[in-house]
């Protein structure tokens, strides 16, 4: 099975790329805090900075609070609020909101964790060109992971897909994001550690266009 998703993962990104379109490469820094509340309440945490154009331009910055509630062993709930500062079309940053509910699933098999992550999201912007910019957009956005959890090794390397699917207003493409994700969490002390990724990102609106992603995070458990 891993072999299968992992085939289907590299065919899908070598489709992606023979296609002629805009290419873009970014750095993402973002840092992530949990703490547990009760026994099966949990505060997240979490900001990022993203950039663009070849890493040399701010793209977004973003603080995001939210509460994930484990139902059972293998699924959780979620919901959290996001306010980003974001460049428009005018080259000047502006406000956006975005909130999340979801849930997430997971099992394990042997040293192997698949993980499934619904989650709906609504952003509402506050940079406003035209009528259509009042409207929230809304979206359903599906991640399949599987991470391999090393014995004794505290480097666990995992690959992921996602796909942003809008709802509730016409769109000229069924899926208008695609995310592809090859990274390794390195626990390099207790309920610390640091993940690097790269991201293959496709975005099919307003035009098509990719981006190559190389993320850092840190995360913290207090």
């Amino acid at each position: 099975m891993i072999k299968k998703f992992v085939l289907l993962l590299l065919f899908t990104c070598a489709g992606l790329s023979a296609f002629p379109q805009k290419k873009d490469f970014g750095i993402w820094y973002g840092i992530n805090a949990e703490h547990k509340l009760a026994k099966k309440l949990e505060l997240d945490l979490s900001t990022c900075l993203r950039t663009f154009k070849n890493a040399s331009k701010s793209e977004e910055a973003y603080l995001e609070a939210g509460l994930t509630y484990k139902l059972f062993d293998f699924m959780s709930v979620e919901g959290s609020y996001r306010i980003t500062e974001n460049i428009e079309d005018d080259d000047a940053f502006h406000i956006r909101h975005k909130w999340f509910v979801g849930a997430k699933g997971s099992i394990s098999a042997g040293d192997f964790d698949f993980s499934l992550r619904a989650r709906f999201q609504e952003r509402y912007k506050t940079y406003i060109e035209d009528e259509e910019d009042k409207i929230p957009d809304c979206h359903l956005r599906s991640r399949f992971k599987v991470l391999y959890d090393i014995p004794s090794f505290k480097v666990n390397p995992y690959i992921s897909g996602e796909i942003f699917v809008p709802l509730f207003k016409e769109s000229p493409e069924s899926v208008d994001k695609k995310r592809f994700t090859a990274g390794a969490e390195y626990n390099f002390a207790d309920k610390k550690s640091v993940e690097l990724e790269y991201i293959f990102q496709r975005d099919y609106l307003p035009k098509l266009s990719d981006i190559n992603i190389i993320s850092l995070q840190f995360n913290i458990k207090f």
